[in-house]
C-alpha cells in the first residue's frame, strides 16, 4: 500500500505543478533485476521519477539524515527507502541494496551522489560500479530534464516542462583484478557518459569532453568516432 499510495501523491502533485513528459518508455526492461542511475538537478528529481516509474519494486538509498524528518522520512519509509551513512561505506544499506536486486527487484540511484548547484554533471562516486559488479544487474541509464529551474517557475505560478529520457539498458565489464580502483572509475564513467549522452549539451558538465561520450553521441548519429 505504502508505494502505490507515495505514487499517487507524487503524481497528483507534480501532474498539479508541472507538465511531464517520458521518452524512451520502450527502453525500460519489463521486470528486474535492474539498476536505474539519474543525474541528480533538484529535490523534484525523486517526486518526478517516482510518480512515472515507482512501485512496489522500486527503491534506491536516503540519506541517513532524512530517516526522522516529519515529511521526508516518512515518504521514504512509504517508498521502502535504504537510509544510508553518506561519506563512509556503509555495508548494511550495501547488502540491503544487494538483496533488493537479487530478489528481482528495481534499485534506482544517482551516481553524483548529492545534486548538482550548478545545473550541469559532477563527478560520479564509484557505488554504482561496485553495485553492478556484486549483483551482475545492467543498468538503465535516465536522463532527468527541466528539474534545475522547476522550483523556480513554479514560484512565478507557472507548470515547468519536466522529462525523463530513459536510454537503453547495458551491462557493465568485469573489473579488473588488478587495477579495480582504476575500472571501477572506467566502468563508473561510463555510466555518466551513458546518462550525458541523453542531456542537452549544456547540463553534460565534467563529462562534456569524456572520449566516451563523444563515441556515443557519434554512434546515435550514426557516424564513426
Amino acid at each position: 500500500m505504502g508505494p502505490r499510495l507515495l505514487r499517487w501523491i507524487f503524481n497528483t502533485l507534480m501532474a498539479i505543478l508541472s507538465r511531464r513528459e517520458i521518452e524512451g518508455l520502450e527502453n525500460l526492461p519489463p521486470e528486474g533485476p535492474y539498476i536505474i542511475a539519474v543525474n541528480h538537478l533538484s529535490v523534484l528529481d525523486v517526486p518526478l521519477a517516482y510518480s512515472m516509474l515507482g512501485g512496489p519494486q522500486v527503491t534506491g538509498w536516503a540519506a541517513e539524515k532524512w530517516r526522522y524528518h516529519p515529511i521526508y522520512g516518512l515518504l521514504l519509509r512509504m517508498g521502502h527507502g535504504i537510509f544510508i551513512e553518506r561519506g563512509k561505506v556503509d555495508r548494511r544499506a550495501l547488502r540491503a541494496a544487494i538483496e533488493w536486486l537479487r530478489a528481482g527487484n528495481i534499485f534506482a540511484m544517482a551516481p553524483e551522489g548529492t545534486r548538482s548547484r550548478t545545473g550541469s554533471m559532477q563527478q560520479a562516486k564509484t557505488g554504482i560500479a561496485y553495485l553492478a559488479h556484486l549483483t551482475g544487474a545492467p543498468i538503465v541509464p535516465i536522463a532527468i530534464i527541466g528539474t534545475d529551474r522547476g522550483i523556480r517557475t513554479m514560484l512565478r505560478l507557472r507548470r515547468p516542462k519536466l522529462t525523463l529520457r530513459i536510454g537503453k539498458p547495458f551491462r557493465l565489464p568485469p573489473l579488473d583484478r588488478k587495477d579495480r580502483a582504476a575500472s571501477l572509475r572506467r566502468n563508473t564513467d561510463e555510466v555518466m557518459c551513458r546518462i550525458a549522452a541523453l542531456l542537452p549539451p549544456q547540463h553534460r558538465g565534467i563529462y562534456a569532453e569524456h572520449p566516451r561520450l563523444k563515441e556515443l553521441l557519434a554512434e546515435q548519429e550514426g557516424t564513426p568516432s
